[in-house]
């Protein structure tokens, strides 16, 4: 057996310990500074102090002399307006009704109501008449009218359809053959397709043809072979050595 064909686990089998953290760190290899939060002390250690806390802000503008800082101003709500000063915007005003007298103004009319008709004038209207109609006959129309006709039912007998002869139409004749008055024409028939006469033997085709196997006539090229693949640790066998 080859010992350089064993083959050992890789890096990812071996348990080497961790470089991060401070935990099983590597001591082989270089540890940088590490910090760690610690516990609230109590407050019994230091002595209490006198004064407010951190919590306890005190505003910069504040000193023993008072507080040193501009006047400040808030934004209170809108007053109520007083009764004397109501008066109207400038939208309440409609200056294009304004009649400007710049010679003379044409009369101007309104629209109004229908106002109700007095007793007397209560005449009928020109469709309240029932006037006879000159279109059709009327007894009651004096005028002289126009004749006028009726449509009634188309009539079979005496009528322009009437076939008095009774002949038959152009549908009722049968084409004549041509061949019964013009000389006849040569007739032909569809039949199955034939074979073509050929030879029944069988032959090769092109593909049972090997041209590059020919080498009776024509030079054979050079060919090659695949050897047996030989070990990377064997030891090449030298015959022929040079003396120097």
């Amino acid at each position: 057996m080859i010992a350089a064909r064993e083959r050992g686990p890789g890096p990812g089998r071996y348990k080497l310990p961790s470089t991060t953290g401070t935990s099983n760190h590597d001591g082989t290899k270089k540890k940088s500074s590490s910090y760690s939060f610690g516990t609230a002390l109590a407050s019994s250690i230091f002595k209490n102090t006198p004064g407010p806390g951190p919590a306890h802000k005190v505003d910069a503008g504040l000193s023993r002399h008072g507080v040193e800082a501009t006047p400040k101003y808030t934004i209170a709500g809108r007053a109520k307006d007083i009764k004397s000063s109501k008066t109207p915007g400038a939208g309440a005003y409609s200056p294009e009704n304004v009649k400007i007298d710049k010679g003379t103004i044409a009369a101007a009319y309104t629209m109004r109501p229908k106002t109700k008709l007095r007793p007397g004038e209560k005449t009928p209207a020109a469709n309240a008449y029932a006037i006879p109609s000159l279109i059709a006959g009327s007894k009651e129309s004096g005028k002289q009218q126009l004749p006028h006709y009726s449509m009634t039912g188309r009539a079979t007998k005496g009528g322009f359809a009437e076939d008095l002869a009774k002949a038959p139409g152009p549908g009722k004749y049968a084409v004549t053959n041509p061949d019964t008055n013009k000389a006849k024409a040569p007739l032909y028939s569809m039949r199955a397709r034939t074979k073509m006469p050929q030879d029944a033997t069988k032959k090769p085709g092109p593909g049972a043809h090997r041209p590059e196997n020919v080498t009776v006539h024509k030079k054979k090229a050079a060919s090659y072979s695949m050897g047996y693949r030989h070990s990377d640790y064997l030891t090449p066998l030298i015959v022929d050595v040079p003396d120097y």
